[in-house]
């Protein structure tokens, strides 16, 4: 009974908070979390990390009781907060992830962190002995937190995407300033350079990142028709000669938060190759059920038969979806 009761305390906590945030990204996996709610989550984090960093080895030389509850307390409120914020971030990056594609590799990073900040046990035993993790992690939520946020009052992704890796790198001025000694000026300025190879990674591996908040709300392979209101996808299997009579259309539906215009293309691919790329009407953000684009394809190779693919990607080469199937004899 006593085991069971010390299990409970251990470890059931952990398992209702994600209960919790299964819940949410199963049924709000779609939605898109408001902006007052990340930038306070954001502030408070900041302010706490400061604050830890500043005072944890004075608390902790005190060798008072009163000092290490109120380490622990803010240990504690830290790890709150991370799962707090990257719950509310998961569903835009789940809905933005192409699961299929390099993007959905930092869809599992924050999976694995959301796991982390929600066992206590695994966070005490994995992030505390370690403090620079804690900061990667701090700078890595900050980091996807405005890359959510700051499309939703209308900046451009890509734009977002520079911002947030400069802004993640500048959260970690505290840190710098504490382990080197500098004063605060001086540890800004070496993290505003932080900051810019950060900007300049991030761009440079822009394609590893999910285009948060866009995704793609309906998407289809369907025959080239004159009405597209009336969708009817065609199966994963497409027959070749119909294929070179019929034409192609590839549509798709992207959803933008209101505000937002941005550019993307359709890049059409047979056997991994690239075919063609076919520049869209800008996205207008606000549409619940996405803002509709499509194009056509009705030149085939001699040989059409095989893998085929439709990226959807933004302006500055950030994947949104992508739709597949196979052409055969």
């Amino acid at each position: 009974m006593n085991s069971a009761v010390a299990w409970i305390a251990e470890w059931g906590v952990s398992f209702a908070s994600l209960t919790g945030g299964v819940f949410t990204l199963f049924f709000f996996r779609r939605g898109l979390p408001h902006v007052a709610w990340i930038v306070g989550y954001l502030l408070l984090l900041w302010l706490v990390f400061a604050f830890l960093v500043e005072m944890r080895q004075p608390l902790a030389d005190s060798g008072r009781r009163s000092g290490r509850l109120v380490i622990s307390a803010a240990d504690y409120t830290i790890q709150t907060l991370h799962h707090g914020l990257l719950l509310f971030v998961l569903p835009a990056y789940y809905a933005s992830a192409t699961l299929t594609s390099l993007n959905a590799f930092f869809l599992v990073l924050l999976v694995v962190m959301a796991l982390l900040a929600t066992f206590d046990p695994w966070y005490r035993a994995i992030v505390h002995p370690r403090p620079w993790l804690g900061y990667i992690l701090l700078a890595v939520s900050i980091f996807a937190a405005l890359n959510v946020a700051l499309p939703l009052v209308g900046l451009p992704p890509y734009v977002s995407l520079l911002a947030s890796a400069f802004a993640a790198s500048v959260a970690v001025t505290p840190v710098v300033r504490r382990a080197s000694g500098r004063t605060w000026r001086a540890a800004l300025r070496v993290t505003l350079a932080i900051g810019v190879v950060a900007a300049t990674l991030a761009a440079v591996g822009r394609a590893w990142i999910p285009p948060a908040p866009l995704f793609m709300a309906r998407a289809a392979i369907m025959w080239d028709v004159i009405d597209l209101d009336n969708i009817e996808a065609l199966p994963p299997t497409i027959n070749a000669g119909e294929v070179k009579e019929r034409g192609l259309v590839a549509y798709t539906a992207i959803y933008a938060p209101a505000g937002l215009r941005q550019r993307v293309s359709h890049v059409w691919r047979h056997r991994g190759q690239v075919i063609e790329v076919v520049a869209l009407a800008p996205v207008l953000g606000g549409r619940r059920e996405g803002y509709r684009t499509y194009s056509r394809k009705t030149s085939f190779p001699a040989e059409p038969e095989g893998r085929w693919s439709v990226d959807v990607v933004t302006a500055s080469g950030q994947l949104i979806g992508r739709l597949r199937f196979r052409v055969v004899p």
